[in-house]
């Protein structure tokens, strides 16, 4: 990472750890994050969705949208970069989490839940839900950074290519939803 990013991404990260971290938020922010290991909560609620005629599409899309963001980004950024976690860089510093995956661009997690996010927003109808994604795809980014697993940078760039896998996996199941069998698609 160019210096200056860098030194703003571990100023931001711990002013972070000294300023907002507190006993009343640690085990929320500790429990949530976690959720989000191997994009669980989102896969869970994507496969939800798909037994409900009216959310079917929207799960697929969702789905369809972390693969694509497990691929772009665990598979061929991530060891590309190999950028070293915070507590790695920085002296003193500690995260409230295990992290076992020493590569840190960009957020995997905030990746996950923005590529649902925004293919939810692509393909659902009622607003609720998507004012619903996409705020729970912020909390997600917001908790790398407050557990310190992740730079700024990192959840910034997980949350902007999980929007663009978001946008494609919604585009990819939009194409091949009319072609489906009306029973999958839930018209019957």
């Amino acid at each position: 990472m160019p210096e200056m990013i860098q030194q703003l991404d571990e100023q931001a990260l711990v002013w972070i750890a000294e300023h907002v971290r507190c006993a009343v938020l640690d085990p929320f922010m500790k429990l949530y994050t976690q959720l989000g290991n191997t994009g669980m909560l989102f896969i869970v609620l994507g496969l939800v969705m798909l037994f409900w005629k009216p959310t079917r599409k929207a799960g697929l899309s969702a789905l369809c949208a972390m693969l694509i963001g497990l691929v772009v980004v665990n598979f061929t950024i991530k060891p590309l970069v190999s950028r070293p976690r915070p507590w790695l860089v920085i002296g003193n510093f500690v995260n409230l989490v295990p992290e076992h995956d020493p590569n840190s661009f960009p957020s995997g997690h905030t990746n996950a839940a923005f590529a649902f996010a925004i293919a939810m927003c692509m393909s659902e109808s009622k607003r609720w839900m998507k004012i619903t994604a996409v705020c729970m795809a912020a909390m997600m980014g917001l908790s790398r950074l407050y557990v310190g697993v992740h730079f700024p940078s990192d959840v910034l760039a997980g949350a902007v290519i999980g929007s663009l896998c978001g946008l494609l996996g919604a585009w990819v199941i939009g194409r091949a939803w009319e072609r489906l069998p009306t029973r999958l698609q839930g018209r019957e």
